[in-house]
């Protein structure tokens, strides 16, 4: 699934279809808890009742998280399912293209943590070059 790029492309319409291929993800993921949620999703590696994501994400409500959850399935990302028990019982997970973000994901953070320790560098000694 994985293609490499040739980033020095010459061609100017490979460059706009990376940068829409881009801009279209960015809006799948974008909402305050969509990237909450789905870190919550990878670290359980197993399908989480929406009561265990409303107690491992504390400051959602539940109207927002329901909100997301359905904008997520109706990307294909998160996959829900419904027991049919009394109480009902609903658990989300990742579908296959749901983890299939999970090396961009690790990207996302790596160059995260990056970024802090350039940053933290930067403020410790104002004079060092970047």
């Amino acid at each position: 699934m994985t293609k490499q790029r040739e980033w020095n492309c010459g061609d100017p319409q490979n460059r706009r279809d990376w940068a829409d291929a881009t801009t279209e993800t960015l809006r799948v993921l974008e909402g305050k808890w969509k990237i909450i949620i789905l870190c919550q999703l990878f670290a359980a590696k197993a399908p989480l009742r929406f009561s265990d994501l409303e107690r491992l994400i504390e400051e959602v409500n539940q109207k927002m998280l329901i909100q997301q959850l359905k904008q997520l399935e109706k990307d294909g990302i998160v996959v829900r399912k419904v027991y049919a028990q009394v109480p009902p019982r609903v658990e989300y997970a990742l579908s296959e293209i749901g983890h299939a973000l999970g090396p961009s994901m690790q990207a996302l953070i790596e160059w995260a943590e990056l970024r802090r320790a350039r940053l933290a560098h930067a403020a410790a000694d104002p004079a060092a070059p970047d």
